[in-house]
């Protein structure tokens, strides 16, 4: 008898194990409840003890999990929904999120309480809408962006639109769509009506993206622009052209940045729904040719298979690609979420683990230009290394030695990190909120920070560069460094003892999705161009060789993600743009809450040790770089190929600790390659860094 109930209850739990196949919810929703939940694609992997990538592949639709991981995903996404609810059609924010210093946004809307979702349909209205779908008649050359994967009724023609001098509007997927409007007000209630364009949120707490609308240079000329900006100083059409004119006529509003290459056109929210449509004017430069290649001189239908390809993976563009990389910060931790008051009524409040508000920084973090700068020194101080905070990234070379030159080198071989300062976001610690002033702490390598003490007594390996200094140079006496460079000291071994330190207690690993998104974008377009994880080194030499040809649209793309990268780094200490800032005053982006130089400083000082680390584990084995460049060291070689002179085991796998080959972020890639000869003479006669043209003399500079 028990033995035939326990058959039963067998065959009852193989039952409800089959039900839970068909109860997992669709892909976009599975990816939105990790997010949500601020967990990575490892630590769900970890726990199902499964693969990465295959956690990757479940959230693209691209495959199922099966038994018996399928019913622990499915009761780990059922816990995920019942902490984090699908989110409403709108729940704004009363603070909007961060705005980058180019924009002022349109009012914020109010906080309103979750609704019920919109319906996928929109009601049927009495009158016919102008806008008709059909095919292109001129197919893009170039793959397709890819649609997403689940469609929200309201955007069901996706995050832009590319329109032609003939009123054809190229959307994602190759869908073209009727456009009737010939002025710029017309365009805008076409945009927010008809399109149906726009992005949902990338985070519950954020908002929906605006529809984003590119303007071509026949377009321009339809809808009265100028073939060229006359004010090249201010980028911005003068207030009395007539297109200015016609926006205001129809009460309707332009951004603090006023018309220029990435123009806003808005109307104040009204009853918390957005009405604002960001354009992109591409005969006055809105795609920067060193992020996008030539994109902008493409087929309207090539732009837009290549900025739907960014938008669906990383974000709807709304300004440069620094731009993007800090609206992508704000887009994936907002700084504000609907919460309850005491009396019920739901208002805005802070975001934990997000940069909530301006925050001024310690005086060594502050930027020359900074007012606390101005009222500790006068104007033309050049401030010492224990009076300002010195993170950046490598510029090093040395001298080679007598043996290097006898040894019978052949070439120089650069290699290059992918991605590497993304890497080093990855569960980075920095500070939310303001620092606090401390004397003689004792180092917390868990409190993020700046800290005033003498790493002077470590001594290295001359034929290495200092971990602490950009330059590789052996620190000289008491300098103010990050977290990240003072726990690599005691890393290595050696006793610290900061004199005083500006410290973060309220602190958080802010960085995390936004590392993972664009990790994950990254790693997508690497594979449409045929490179991807667990290749032989020798296979992933010749991909990336040959990546770049594959699809130059998605080569566009690749581009454009790392610049969003480095840019949106760079965004977190902007430094004064306008030609009329006077020394001592405050500029625009010291009031947006992502305005963070601590936080760069972390972020680089992480990158910076992270290479060092594995410079050691090769210098371990005797191999010892010549130059460095942020992240592409370059090492000298008896053949032309990484591979004739990187360590492996005696199993032939890549020495422990040191650089591997790999398209993932961290991994290194080769930079390029030149004769021994000619890295002698760049060293020895002409004292610039080899680093800078190992690619070739007029080989631009990637910053990767």
């Amino acid at each position: 008898m028990a033995r035939e109930e326990e058959a039963l209850f067998s065959a009852v739990d193989a039952l409800l194990e089959q039900v839970a196949q068909d109860v997992l919810p669709d892909p976009a929703e599975r990816k939105r409840l990790r997010e949500a939940a601020g967990l990575s694609q490892a630590q769900i992997a970890k726990a199902l003890d499964a693969r990465r990538e295959a956690v990757g592949n479940w959230e693209t639709g691209k495959t199922e999990p099966r038994p018996p991981k399928r019913a622990a995903y499915a009761r780990l996404l059922e816990g995920l929904a019942e902490r984090f609810p699908a989110p409403a059609v709108d729940v704004p924010a009363a603070i909007e999120p961060a705005v980058p210093t180019a924009f002022t946004d349109p009012a914020p809307e109010p906080v309103q309480a979750p609704a019920p979702a919109a319906p996928s349909h929109p009601a049927a209205s009495s009158t016919k809408p102008s806008t008709s779908r059909r095919s292109a008649g001129k197919r893009a050359t170039l793959k397709p962006a890819p649609a997403p994967v689940a469609v929200d009724g309201r955007f069901a023609n996706g995050p832009l639109a590319v329109l032609g001098g003939d009123g054809s509007a190229y959307c994602v997927g190759g869908l073209v769509l009727d456009c009737p409007a010939k002025t710029f007000p017309a365009l805008v209630e076409w945009a927010l009506t008809e399109a149906k364009l726009g992005a949902s949120r990338l985070n519950r707490n954020g908002k929906d993206a605006d529809p984003l609308i590119v303007i071509t240079d026949a377009a321009a000329e339809r809808l009265g622009l100028p073939a060229v900006l006359e004010d090249r100083r201010g980028l911005r059409l003068p207030e009395d052209h007539k297109v200015v004119k016609q926006i205001t006529k129809a009460k309707w509003k332009l951004t603090r940045r006023g018309f220029g290459p990435w123009p806003r056109i808005y109307r104040p929210a009204e009853g918390g729904k957005r009405q604002c449509v960001q354009f992109a004017i591409l005969p006055w430069g809105a795609l920067d040719t060193r992020s996008w290649g030539d994109t902008g001189q493409l087929s309207p239908a090539d732009v837009a298979a290549v900025l739907g390809s960014y938008a669906t993976r990383v974000i709807t563009p709304r300004g440069s690609t620094a731009v993007c990389g800090l609206e992508l910060m704000s887009a994936l931790r907002p700084p504000t979420r609907a919460v309850k008051d005491d009396s019920g009524a739901w208002v805005s409040g802070p975001n934990p683990g997000a940069l909530t508000e301006p925050v001024d920084p310690a005086p060594p973090e502050a930027p020359a230009e900074h007012p606390l700068v101005a009222a500790l020194y006068p104007r033309h101080h050049v401030r010492t290394p224990d009076q300002v905070i010195d993170e950046e990234a490598y510029d090093w070379f040395r001298p080679l030695t007598d043996q290097e030159c006898t040894q019978g080198y052949t070439h120089a071989v650069g290699i290059d990190v992918n991605m590497a300062f993304a890497a080093a976001a990855n569960r980075l610690v920095i500070g939310t909120g303001p620092a606090t002033h401390v004397r003689s702490p004792a180092f917390d390598p868990k409190l993020p920070g700046s800290w005033l003490v003498d790493l002077s007594h470590i001594d290295l390996d001359p034929r290495l560069p200092s971990p602490f200094t950009p330059k590789g140079t052996h620190p000289t006496g008491p300098a103010w460094y990050s977290t990240s460079t003072v726990a690599y000291a005691v890393e290595l071994g050696h006793a610290v003892a900061p004199s005083e330190a500006y410290v973060r207690y309220e602190n958080a690993a802010y960085f995390d999705a936004w590392y993972t998104h664009l990790r994950d974008a990254y790693m997508a377009t690497m594979a449409d161009l045929g490179v991807t994880t667990g290749m032989n080194e020798e296979d992933f030499l010749a991909a990336m060789a040959r990546h770049k040809s594959i699809d130059s649209g998605q080569a566009a793309v690749l581009s454009a993600i790392k610049s969003t990268v480095k840019g949106g780094i760079g965004k977190l200490r902007e430094r004064p743009q306008s030609i009329k800032h006077k020394f001592g005053e405050r500029w625009p982006a010291l009031e947006r809450p992502t305005w963070s130089p601590h936080a760069r400083a972390e972020l680089i000082g992480k990158a910076r040790t992270n290479m060092h680390r594995k410079l050691m584990a090769w210098a371990r084995v005797g191999l010892f770089p010549v130059a460095i460049l942020s992240d592409c060291a370059v090492y000298l070689s008896h053949g032309p190929s990484p591979l004739d002179f990187m360590p492996h085991t005696p199993d032939g796998k890549p020495l422990p600790g040191g650089f591997r080959l790999g398209v993932s972020p961290g991994m290194v890639k080769h930079e390029g390659t030149r004769d021994f000869l000619w890295l002698a003479q760049t060293i020895e006669d002409e004292q610039i860094n080899p680093a800078r043209h190992i690619k070739g003399d007029d080989a631009p500079d990637s910053g990767e």
